[in-house]
């Protein structure tokens, strides 16, 4: 028997999906068992740098994976290792019990997910999960979670931080919010593609990721001001660089793209774009919690000035040459 719709009203998101995770287990899209390439049929949506080398990790573990992407030679790959190919958002729920999400803006995740006639909830299961991993605004994760539980779904925002070698290597770390038993069940997926940390309701996931790229947009603006200093003091860059990994100054954007600044390769391990995106949400967020950081704010500029010169589709570590503008500097290795 479905909550009275007054109720349902009154009701918080997480409580009215805890309300159908106990009442649906036995007729969820999803087995009580836990779960397996046995009993879950994936559905992925987004197979861009981040999401291709991620849902890889779910083909080799056996799972069958029904893929979805707007520019359909990028998930080539994935069909290659056996993937199956749907047409819309809403054919991939149809033939999934746990859907993934991680696509650019969100707007696009509000299309992919919500369109009442092509999105992945118009056609996802009773007991079906919606898994969105982009990063994207926390209005929107409870948005989403609200509706799932309205059509007693279930609905987790769980976007990731680890850049490309993290996807490609299983190791990011995933921030997870909505239903903490929902993420518990999931886990047998999230250990396929790093290590998940439960946040709290819906939204706090997102909330997380939130934070962890204003300590991103800092680190890497330390980084590169470091090089830029080093290089004008004559020091060899490199050598620079190796010296500073093992002590206080060492970091994961040391770790991950030190030595590609130094290449000056500035491939995506993720956008410029989408990262001028994050730190925008998290400024409007910080606008309505009435919080001010100055670093976020100038971090934003500094990547914004990268898109205006057409470098919008390159890497976040090429952040170095906003600085070498400012400079009048280029940073190579090897300066004695």
């Amino acid at each position: 028997m479905p909550l009275p719709p007054l109720l349902r009203r009154s009701l918080s998101p997480s409580v009215v999906s805890s309300f159908f995770l106990r009442r649906s287990m036995a007729s969820s899209a999803i087995s009580s068992d836990p779960i397996s390439p046995s009993n879950t049929k994936i559905g992925w949506i987004g197979t861009g740098v981040m999401g291709r080398s991620m849902c890889g990790h779910l083909i080799k573990a056996g799972y069958t994976v029904t893929v979805f992407n707007r520019t359909i030679s990028k998930a080539q790959a994935l069909l290659d290792m056996g993937a199956k190919v749907a047409d819309s958002p809403n054919s991939v729920a149809a033939q999934s019990d746990v859907v993934f999400t991680i696509v650019g803006y969100p707007s696009d995740v509000r299309h992919v997910l919500l369109d009442p006639k092509s999105g992945a909830l118009s056609g996802l299961r009773q007991g079906g999960v919606l898994v969105d991993m982009t990063t994207s605004e926390p209005s929107l994760a409870e948005e989403i979670a609200k509706a799932a539980s309205f059509k007693s779904c279930f609905s987790i925002d769980a976007p990731v931080s680890g850049g490309d070698l993290g996807a490609k290597n299983a190791k990011l770390s995933i921030f997870a919010g909505g239903d903490e038993t929902t993420v518990k069940r999931l886990d047998p997926l999230f250990s396929l593609m790093g290590k998940v940390n439960f946040m709290g309701t819906s939204g706090k996931g997102q909330f997380a990721k939130l934070a962890n790229q204003i300590t991103i947009a800092s680190t890497m603006l330390g980084l590169v001001e470091g090089l830029i200093y080093a290089h004008k003091a004559g020091l060899d860059v490199k050598k620079f660089l190796q010296a500073i990994s093992t002590g206080a100054a060492g970091s994961k954007s040391i770790e991950l793209y030190g030595d590609r600044i130094l290449k000056r390769d500035f491939d995506p391990g993720f956008y410029v774009n989408h990262f001028v995106k994050d730190l925008g949400i998290c400024l409007n967020e910080c606008q309505r919690m009435g919080l001010a950081l100055p670093g976020l704010a100038l971090a934003q500029q500094l990547y914004l000035s990268l898109k205006a010169h057409g470098e919008g589709d390159l890497g976040t570590q090429a952040l170095i040459l906003a600085l070498e503008r400012l400079n009048n500097v280029s940073v190579q290795p090897n300066v004695s």
